[in-house]
């Protein structure tokens, strides 16, 4: 195989970013169509439904990130019959995984929304939002492995195509059924399922023709490869759901300074995500060419790729960081017209210029080490940063508390960054020893 350089890895990343900025309109969208039609309650229901699913799709992540990573070290072993099954086995443990969550819907909705609690319109308005899209849970887990499918073999063009489609057509349904059917919350979620449906459609299209057909039952079913797919699929869960705990936790203590303090961390929380579409191309970038090394044996196209895509990705995050340093106040001001607001967001600004200087780092190393299926270190890294990330908060509001008060809280949030990237640093001379891959994750 080629020998990897910035240019390929550029090819490779700005599908990824393109893919990842086209999400954001669709949630503006959304909530423009629901906005326009007068009930408030309406905008809270999608905003709930749509969380409720983010949730539950979110922690089954491991079926996109795992399938990235074994099915790139099978590229890059020329290995086409274990994509496959990698694909196949993926997809089955997806649909599977739908049917159960399609099983226990009464509960799953039961649960969600006590854990989202709103008023009697909202809730009411957002089951009917849930009721709806909950049959799409198999097409969309099976969708993230698709993906994955993808991304283990470079192709990120399709992978960004795969996105518009979703997306775009979600928006042209978006303003058919709500605003020209009068389907309101319904009409929301209508166009969100025929979107999924017709973007798994395209996907299942593109690599039918890159899968091997005659996969026999002792290559699907292969005891040692099912073993570590579950071992990494278990792993990754793990790391998500520690993630997903951080940063649910931040949200709720931020709460807990008033609406005005939540308020300006949901709008810098916005700039944070932002500068996350950009680097998550480099991380997944990351992911392939490393799956790709590993399964080649090639410990310089290893290193090398290592090298370059921390460079371009530290290169990005100083422009985001330069970005935010001189807009970082008109944005604010963009998102909301209350000053109180205003300033409050202005007052934490320079914690979320450092972001992503400090982010990339754990960004870029979670690509490596999924692209090299190394997610028990993963994992421990993850519940490291964690613990790190709580023990700062209760230290800073033990120590300093009123004094330290929002500003102990983003601290603490960039240390946790800060950590996982140096437990991940730690496990790397051992994930760049390929003597080591014996089969094992």
């Amino acid at each position: 195989m080629k020998r990897v350089n910035r240019h390929q890895i550029v090819l490779i990343a700005w599908p990824i970013i393109l893919s990842n900025l086209s999400t954001p309109l669709l949630g503006i969208v959304d909530t423009a169509v629901i906005g326009n039609l007068g009930n408030p309650a309406l905008i809270g229901a999608i905003a709930i439904g749509s969380i409720i699913f983010s949730f539950v799709y979110w922690g089954f992540g491991f079926l996109r990130m795992g399938t990235t990573g074994l099915v790139a070290q099978a590229f890059g072993a020329s290995n086409s019959t274990e994509a496959s099954a990698a694909f196949y086995r993926a997809a089955l443990l997806g649909i599977i995984l739908g049917f159960m969550i399609l099983a226990f819907q009464y509960p799953l909705a039961v649960l969600s929304f006590e854990l989202f609690s709103g008023s009697q319109e909202v809730e009411s308005n957002a089951r009917i939002y849930f009721d709806i899209r909950i049959w799409t849970a198999p097409i969309s887990l099976c969708h993230l492995a698709i993906i994955g499918f993808l991304l283990g073999q470079q192709d990120t063009r399709s992978v960004l195509l795969i996105q518009l489609v979703l997306n775009g057509t979600n928006i042209a349904l978006d303003l058919l059924f709500v605003t020209g059917f009068s389907w309101s919350v319904s009409g929301v979620a209508w166009a969100t399922v025929i979107s999924e449906v017709l973007a798994f459609s395209l996907g299942i299209f593109i690599i039918s023709s890159r899968l091997e057909r005659k996969i026999s039952i002792t290559d699907l079913f292969n005891f040692e490869k099912l073993r570590i797919m579950l071992a990494v699929n278990r792993d990754i869960m793990v790391r998500t759901l520690c993630l997903i705990f951080a940063f649910a936790w931040f949200t709720n203590k931020g709460a807990q300074f008033g609406d005005i303090t939540l308020a300006a961390n949901a709008i810098l929380m916005q700039l944070v995500t932002f500068s996350a579409f950009f680097l998550d191309g480099f991380a997944l970038t990351a992911e392939t060419l490393v799956g790709a090394a590993v399964g080649e044996r090639n410990k310089e196209k290893l290193d090398t790729t290592i090298r370059l895509c921390t460079q371009l990705g530290l290169g990005t995050a100083i422009m985001l960081s330069l970005l935010y340093w001189f807009t970082g106040t008109w944005f604010i001001s963009l998102m909301s017209n209350v000053d109180s607001v205003r300033l409050e967001a202005g007052e934490y600004l320079i914690w979320v210029i450092l972001a992503p200087v400090l982010s990339v780092w754990c960004y870029l190393l979670d690509g490596i080490f999924i692209g090299a299926t190394r997610t028990v270190e993963m994992r421990n890294a993850m519940i490291i940063s964690l613990i790190s990330f709580l023990g700062a908060w209760y230290l800073s509001d033990l120590i300093l508390w009123q004094a330290a008060k929002n500003h102990g809280l983003w601290v603490s949030l960039l240390i946790y960054f800060i950590i996982r990237a140096l437990a991940l640093n730690y496990y790397l001379p051992r994930l760049r020893r390929l003597e080591s891959y014996g089969g094992k994750s």
